[in-house]
């Protein structure tokens, strides 16, 4: 068992990212709704209260016992959860007379403090609050301040407790990582989690879980699932069967491809080519949640019908990732939104259900594949939705469209690999909008379709900016498209980002 570091989720929009900077450090952590503290638990090495959007005096705050926490672990509180520990020993909380945020320096640090070991007077930090501590409790004392902020960190006397009312974890503030690692160390955090070391202990737990048992998973060619797959072989080998099911709204080749790759892995794969069923279903259906509902549903009957060839089956593997895990658990304890991989497959399959990466973020999942051994461009692929090529034809479905689409995104793609774009992107693709427009080839008069070019920069999908592309590039892209896919006559590129515009357009 590893260690831990527990983050408390106090609701803030950058709780996810504290735990990403604590796992960059090698430091194991886990974050769990504020009220629920695994007080059970011996390998607990230190606390980290979160953000929250509330004011510490709120009727509706969320509020945590810290009796058994404080004295027992070293503990941090960022912004909320430094207020929150100050207001409720005592100490007085008031809105700001304007709101702390932004850019801001440190103008003072105490010289001796372990949490600001190496960071000097100057140091820029992120503020993003609308409260300010106005007094300190009696026991406790200021080790930084800013200009504007006298309390911006406090030291607990005679307990290891600290709170800081800046973002540490975010980007802007430069020595935000050096400040988490000054905690591990306080902690005595041994800081030896690494991917190697998740999969020896994965591939142990799953063999110890799993035993002789026989586990279905299904695959989809993208990095979860994959890297899922591949820890599963790695513990019980042939007992794993992975179903790929061809809707027919993949990349052009993409099947054959990805097949090549999984036989190269050396797992067991059932291919299955459901396009005829996927084009019949669709056919006509303009509605984008329609489709989706269409395409899910389809899956899900034809992994069932696979499925059900197979004889013995007792667990069904899932490429959930951590992401997943914290958005489907609200703080409050209710379900916020389902997640969205094999969800809903039939009850009556009774399957036990197996996630290896339940407890890894997306960019820990990269890391592991390559540990795995896996090739890079099955690791280093762009996010594809699900549907595929079915929320990127606006309007309704042919096989005539998936063509298009499929000539148009291959050359798309192709290129951006021969420019050494396509690493510097977090996803992008072509669409086909149900628009029509006139060009001129040659002598004649054309009337053909359009072809949106999509691609954004983003590092967890959260909020994405439209990628700046070079002009040479994307005239070449555009030659390429309309000389070469036959029913185009113009290319066009979207430049909106997320929010307010999502990065998929259906």
């Amino acid at each position: 068992m590893h260690e831990r570091l527990i983050i408390l989720d106090f609701g803030s929009q950058t709780t996810q990212l504290i735990g990403r900077r604590v796992r960059e450090l090698n430091m194991y952590c886990e974050i769990v709704p504020y009220n629920k503290f695994p007080h059970e638990a011996t390998d607990v090495k230190g606390v980290i209260l979160s953000g929250s959007p509330y004011s510490v005096y709120d009727e509706n705050a969320f509020k945590a016992d810290l009796s058994q926490i404080r004295g027992k672990y070293p503990v941090l509180g960022i912004c909320y959860g430094a207020q929150f520990i100050a207001y409720t020993s005592g100490g007085k909380v008031e809105p700001a007379n304007s709101r702390e945020y932004g850019r801001a320096n440190l103008t003072t640090i105490e010289a001796n403090d372990p949490l600001f070991n190496g960071i000097q007077p100057g140091s820029q930090i992120w503020m993003s609050h609308g409260d300010t501590i106005t007094q300190l409790p009696d026991n406790f004392h200021i080790i930084a301040s800013t200009d504007d902020v006298k309390n911006a960190a406090y030291r607990v006397e005679g307990e290891q407790t600290w709170g800081v009312q800046f973002h540490p974890e975010v980007f802007h503030t430069v020595d935000g990582t050096k400040l988490l690692d000054n905690f591990l160390h306080i902690c005595g955090c041994a800081k030896d989690w690494t991917p190697a070391s998740f999969i020896e202990s994965t591939v142990a737990e799953l063999k110890d879980k799993l035993g002789d048992d026989k586990v279905i998973l299904a695959l989809s060619g993208g990095v979860d699932s994959s890297v899922t797959a591949v820890l599963l072989n790695k513990a019980i080998g042939k007992n794993l069967t992975c179903i790929f099911v061809d809707h027919g709204l993949l990349r052009k080749n993409e099947f054959e491809n990805v097949l090549r790759d999984y036989e190269h892995l050396g797992l067991n794969v059932i291919g299955v080519n459901a396009k005829a069923k996927f084009y019949s279903e669709l056919a006509g259906v303009t509605d984008p949640e329609k489709k989706r509902k269409i395409i899910g549903k389809g899956f899900i009957d034809v992994f069932d019908e696979e499925a059900h060839k197979l004889k013995d089956i007792k667990w069904l593997g899932q490429g959930t990732i951590y992401p997943d895990v914290i958005e489907s658990l609200s703080i409050t304890g209710t379900t916020i939104k389902s997640h969205h991989n094999v969800g809903g497959l039939p009850k009556e399959m009774n399957l036990k259900l197996v996630e290896p990466l339940r407890l890894l973020f997306k960019d820990e999942v990269r890391r592991v594949g390559l540990e795995l051994g896996m090739q890079e461009h099955l690791i280093k692929r762009h996010p594809f939705p699900g549907p595929g090529l079915g929320i990127r034809i606006l309007g309704d479905i042919t096989e005539e469209k998936v063509r298009i689409l499929q000539d148009a995104d291959d050359i798309y793609m192709s290129l951006m690999r021969e420019w050494g774009l396509y690493d510097k992107i977090w996803q992008a693709g072509a669409i086909l909008l149900p628009i029509r427009s006139v060009g001129v080839m040659g002598d004649e008069r054309t009337y053909e379709n359009t072809v949106a070019l999509r691609a954004v920069t983003s590092s967890d999908a959260m909020t994405a900016d439209w990628a700046h592309l070079p002009y040479e590039f994307l005239a070449k892209v555009s030659n390429e498209i309309i000389n070469k896919v036959k029913g185009v006559n113009r290319v066009v590129y979207d430049i909106s980002s997320k929010p307010p515009a999502t990065i998929e357009w259906e």
